[in-house]
């Protein structure tokens, strides 16, 4: 049997490689479920790259196997190998395909993060902002001197900071990091929370309904915007079924914009160990049908307007001894008619 030529095998391994290096970065199964519009856009990029290194590592390890069993060393054989000198066109190809498909992949991946709006004008631009930039001069001060300014205008309301142009003398927001708004979305999110992290656990606060709760709630199919700061240390919020992860900073400020497309309970992980407990940073994202998340919004609302009338009710500073001390009287099972076998005089 004539011997079958070199490049020949070579053209079959090359379709054989790439045919499955296609079929596991489309069947590879390492991402959970997507729900939110951002998703897919992280996923294919993921998978793109998973294929790529999928055929680079069939390639070097198949090579490797095959020199091994090839140019084995024969029985009795302790003579030096072949020396071989450089061979300058193998070496422009192999650097040339690894630079062609890190530059491939640099731009694909700039084209996802502006198509999730990291580079909205809603966010400034993603360059940090430099501490000159967090000072300010007040009436009164000699020229040149400077006192901070806020870094964090108000834990309720992170998205509001600003800072004084020393020229000016005007007001200016700064910078936000993070994924902004889309490039088409002009308008208001349809949702806005501010979230709070410090340890050990999240804190959303919704300013236009006046609501905080230990949960993300919103509803599917609106875009939602997460204002998010920290209290105390870095943390960083992380939603694996959204795809997105965004690092809470003290003193400054970060966004999230996205769209879920799934109703359903998804977790919530802080991915910046930020302390002892940081194992137990987790709460969880309720994604409602519009028609729920507004049943939910209503609810919350008469209830932590009754919390704080309950808590009001029950000031001890206002309420009597005999009052006070009712409740634990029950709990602890004593009532009038034993009180009077003790104190069989009063």
């Amino acid at each position: 049997m004539s011997q079958v030529p070199a490049s020949l095998l070579t053209l079959i391994a090359g379709i054989v490689i790439t045919l499955l290096s296609v079929w596991v970065s489309l069947n590879h199964g390492l991402l959970p479920e997507q729900v939110s519009e951002q998703a897919p856009l992280v996923d294919n990029l993921f998978s793109i790259m998973l294929g790529i290194a999928f055929a680079l590592f069939l390639v070097v390890q198949g090579a490797i196997l095959i020199f091994v069993i090839k140019y084995r060393r024969p029985p009795g054989d302790d003579t030096d190998g072949v020396f071989l000198e450089g061979n300058f066109p193998l070496e422009i190809v192999w650097t040339a395909i690894p630079a062609l498909i890190v530059i491939g992949l640099g731009i694909y991946s700039v084209d996802v993060y502006q198509r999730m709006g990291g580079f909205a004008p809603s966010t400034g631009m993603m360059a940090h902002s430099h501490p000159s930039a967090h000072v300010a001069h007040q009436p009164g001060h000699p020229p040149g001197s400077a006192i901070a300014a806020p870094l964090v205008a108000d834990a309720a309301d992170p998205a509001s900071a600003s800072v004084m142009d020393p020229d000016s003398e005007k007001a200016y927001k700064l910078p936000i990091y993070g994924f902004g708004a889309p490039p088409e979305a002009k308008n208001k999110a349809d949702v806005t929370v501010n979230v709070v992290g410090l340890q050990y656990a999240w804190l959303f606060t919704y300013p236009d309904d006046g609501l905080t709760t230990g949960e993300l709630h919103i509803p599917v199919g609106k875009s939602v915007q997460l204002n998010i700061t920290a209290q105390d240390v870095i943390h960083s919020l992380w939603l694996p079924q959204f795809r997105l992860k965004q690092d809470a900073l003290p003193g400054e400020k970060s966004q999230l914009n996205f769209v879920a497309t799934k109703t359903g309970t998804y977790p919530i992980v802080c991915a910046e160990l930020c302390g002892s407990y940081h194992g137990s940073m987790r709460t969880q994202v309720i994604v409602h049908t519009p028609e729920d998340y507004q049943q939910w919004l209503e609810e919350n609302k008469v209830a932590q307007a009754n919390s704080l009338n309950q808590a009001i009710a029950a000031n001890p500073a206002e309420m009597s001894v005999s009052e006070f001390l009712t409740p634990y009287g029950e709990e602890m099972g004593i009532n009038a008619e034993m009180l009077k076998q003790l104190h069989p005089h009063q």
